[in-house]
């Protein structure tokens, strides 16, 4: 292998994201190798196995509109399963979304969440999540259920976060839905889309593998240092990269400790302040089919883990022939665990006997991983010091592309995208 190396494009991470920058960059008549620090590509989407079960990185299922992402997605064929998902609080099992299925609860605990939405505050100027939530559901529903995931999910107080990453992940609050629930469990679905896909054989990464297969990937290049006066990249592996144009999918407060020097320390101040989750994963096979759910969400405290998924229901594909399997996700406020693994897996073993979900006799194994980089926290003033770090990596004719490049809250689909609108 020589030890330097010119490109025209250089790529940064073989996520979907890069993926899509090359398609975007070959569709303009352009030539990019992508440096994938792993082994294999797919970056959240790739996948692991044990002992013939296999798992995804977190859980994924699309429900892309795009033409640009159907186009490749759609070449894979794929399961259709509704998204109806449950949520678990205090020995019950109610549907989602929580605030219109209430019907499970004891009338005076319905009656007093009711009341409580219908005098819940109004709030012309929202300033933080915390205040939202009492906007939208009064503040005892929000106490009892979003206020406590939120714990969970981001790992900090309500009242911390902005609100400019809800979207359509929230279903508002309506009171007709809010009573219609609270009277039976025969309620509509009114998730953010109706229908999630998922491929027959090879998990969530076989949407891909179309892309990857197409793709001029280099693994085992890990960037060690950025010369962004020379266009230059030094990976761990002995390789000099010099590069016409550069492309990142990295998280930006790791692009911005790669360049070193060079980065203002306004610029390095506002990296600093970008906060990340990372997750654990607690990946559990079970010796008999006895898994129906394709996620369910978790609001006890004592259950660490934040929601679970079925990578059984999503494919059979993905465990032998007559077993099951959930896999759960923990979060973490920075890139380490809280937990070792011995008390994660317990705690899941916890969880499975307190849901009734499974006993010791069923499980097969439990298994750890931790993933360092998980949903971008939206703490209120991030939308600044993202923009300082953002401006000056573009100054440097650098573009940032994917979750954590624009660092945003980003569907696979939408990495996608950002990838290839990286040369349109």
């Amino acid at each position: 292998m020589s030890n330097k190396l010119n490109v025209d494009i250089a790529i940064l991470g073989a996520g979907i994201a890069g993926l899509g920058a090359s398609l975007g960059a070959k569709n303009s008549g352009r030539t990019s190798i992508i440096f994938e620090a792993n082994k294999s590509a797919g970056g959240l989407l790739d996948n692991f196995s044990i002992e013939g079960f296999r798992f995804d990185n977190a859980v994924h299922l699309s429900f892309a509109t795009e033409p640009e992402v159907r186009a490749i997605f759609d070449k894979t064929p794929y399961y259709t399963h509704p998204s109806d998902s449950l949520n678990f609080e205090e020995n019950k099992w109610l549907k989602h979304p929580v605030q219109n299925n209430l019907f499970p609860l004891p009338a005076e605990e319905k009656v007093d969440l009711i009341e409580s939405f219908i005098s819940r505050p109004n709030i012309e100027n929202i300033q933080n999540y915390e205040q939202w939530l009492n906007h939208q559901y009064g503040e005892k529903i929000a106490k009892r259920f979003p206020l406590r995931y939120t714990k969970k999910y981001w790992q900090c107080e309500a009242k911390e976060l902005s609100t400019t990453w809800i979207g359509n992940r929230m279903r508002r609050a309506d009171l007709k839905e809010l009573l219609y629930g609270s009277y039976t469990a025969d309620t509509p679905n009114t998730y953010y889309t109706k229908e999630m896909r998922y491929p027959k054989k090879g998990g969530y990464k076989a949407f891909i593998t179309p892309l990857i297969q197409n793709t001029n990937i280099h693994y085992e290049y890990r960037a060690v240092a950025i010369d962004l006066a020379k266009k230059e990249i030094q990976f761990s592996n002995g390789c000099l990269v010099q590069y016409s144009e550069l492309v990142s999918t990295l998280p930006l407060p790791v692009f911005v400790s790669l360049c070193g020097s060079q980065v203002p320390e306004i610029v390095k101040k506002s990296a600093g302040k970008l906060e990340c989750t990372s997750i654990d994963l607690i990946s559990v096979g079970f010796n008999k089919p006895i898994i129906n759910d394709l996620w369910f969400y978790i609001y006890d405290e004592d259950i660490y883990a934040s929601r679970a998924y079925s990578p059984s229901v999503k494919s059979a594909d993905n465990v032998p022939e007559g077993y099951s399997s959930l896999q759960f996700e923990i979060y973490n406020s920075d890139r380490k665990s809280r937990y070792t693994p011995e008390e994660l897996k317990e705690n899941v073993r916890y969880a499975l006997m307190k849901m009734s979900i499974a006993t010791d006799d069923d499980l097969l194994f439990l298994e750890h991983k931790h993933l360092p980089w998980g949903n971008i926290t939206f703490k209120i003033g991030m939308e600044e010091h993202r923009q300082i770090v953002k401006d000056f990596i573009e100054n440097q004719g650098v573009k940032t592309v994917g979750r954590f490049g624009e660092w945003d809250y980003l569907w696979s689909n939408q990495s996608f995208l950002s990838g290839l609108s990286a040369f349109i």
